[in-house]
């Protein structure tokens, strides 16, 4: 058959009218309201995937403050956030429900209503709780009359005890909702660690609670994402204490038949992407550490470090922390915020350091000659051995 440019051009404009037809079929999420005091400000709205925020919309806001965003109904909750600077606000979207937010700048991210949701309600109530929490901490770790122990003691026992109300309260009670979801990954910063109130990699009881979501996802969400990243952070997570269990277990050498003397270096590749030589760091006195971020005790570990690097990093200390953790993203999440020098190794290129040591975490000490002068079994008073090689 011979088509004319009449024919052609009527058959694209049906095409057109069908694409738009079914354009205009797909249900729709709305969020709406008012952000007041900020004319002039970008207002993002973002979408929380997996891979972390990505902005959906932005506007710039009027004297007025009002927004609309809109988005195709999702199939499974998903989650969001307005933001502008630093204030935040999260928002779940379970359907094709209008939430409508007013909030004022720039006290938006505690100070706002929200409607058409009870979901978002109560990660309102979530997000209270927790900047309180964060509040309560941070005042623990002011208060000068409290050593290092007392302040992890402390703090431990507020995030225990706020994790058994969270689990009571949220968590289990409806699993197959979106604020349980949001429940799971709250944190609170401690000096410059993330601490994440459930952590499956230092708590058995926390991957229960990962779980019990997972499985109720299954249910009411067969097939989504988050609820498959669910299961695989369960599953990991069991895997990973296993490992860290054989780990403890297997390591039989005796160390004091080994000894070291000059340095051997090391070449990894840093949670920035660059190379970290120990043999860069001659004129330094080098802390040389052997870490794994999911075992046991490495929060209070790693605030310990903290503490001597505070100490001495002005005179000349530096760290170089190898981490032997499986899970490279977790890794990089643990040390965003670390202010040393962190690499992954998973003992190939550390052998030789390695086999000189009974368990891990351990320290090897560095002098400003980039000699090894202390191995594990030879450092008592880690403070004092570093003091005195400044």
């Amino acid at each position: 058959m011979k088509l004319t440019m009449k024919s052609l051009s009527k058959a694209a404009y049906a095409l057109l009218v069908v694409t738009a037809m079914t354009a205009c079929s797909e249900k729709k999420f709305h969020v709406t309201g008012k952000i007041a005091q900020a004319k002039d400000s970008v207002l993002y709205f973002e979408n929380m995937s997996l891979d972390g925020p990505q902005i959906v919309d932005s506007v710039k806001l009027d004297g007025d403050g009002g927004f609309s965003f809109d988005g195709v109904a999702p199939d499974a909750p998903e989650f969001y956030r307005l933001r502008i600077a630093g204030q935040i606000i999260n928002v779940a979207i379970d359907s094709t429900e209008t939430v409508n937010v007013n909030a004022a700048y720039p006290s938006m991210a505690t100070q706002y209503t929200i409607e058409g949701s009870e979901n978002n309600l109560k990660i309102k109530e979530l997000t209270l709780r927790q900047m309180a929490l964060q509040a309560q901490a941070q005042a623990v770790v002011n208060n000068p009359q409290l050593g290092i122990n007392a302040v992890e003691d402390s703090i431990f026992k507020m995030i225990d005890t706020y994790k058994d109300d969270i689990k009571k309260n949220f968590i289990y009670k409806e699993p197959m909702k979106s604020y349980a979801y949001f429940a799971l990954f709250q944190g609170i910063v401690v000096g410059n660690s993330y601490l994440m109130v459930f952590d499956p990699r230092q708590n058995p009881d926390d991957v229960k609670a990962f779980a019990a979501i997972a499985t109720s996802w299954d249910t009411y969400y067969p097939g989504s994402l988050r609820g498959e990243n669910l299961h695989n952070i369960a599953l990991q997570n069991m895997k990973d204490q296993r490992i860290v269990q054989n780990q403890e277990q297997s390591i039989e050498i005796d160390a004091d038949k080994v000894s070291m003397a000059n340095l051997i270096d090391i070449a990894l590749t840093d949670n920035k992407g660059n190379i970290r030589r120990l043999t860069d760091l001659a004129g330094k006195v080098v802390l040389l550490d052997f870490h794994l971020f999911s075992g046991k005790g490495s929060t209070q570990r790693i605030m310990m470090l903290r503490e001597l690097y505070n100490k001495y990093h002005d005179r000349g200390l530096e760290i170089y922390q190898v981490s032997l953790d499986e899970d490279e993203h977790f890794w990089k999440t643990q040390t965003a915020a670390l202010p040393w020098i962190c690499v992954r190794d998973n003992g190939t290129r550390t052998q030789a350091y390695l086999a000189t040591v009974k368990s891990i975490p351990c320290d090897f000490i560095i002098n400003r000659e980039n000699t090894v002068i202390k191995a594990p079994r030879q450092i008592k008073d880690l403070n004092a051995d570093i003091a005195a090689q400044l």
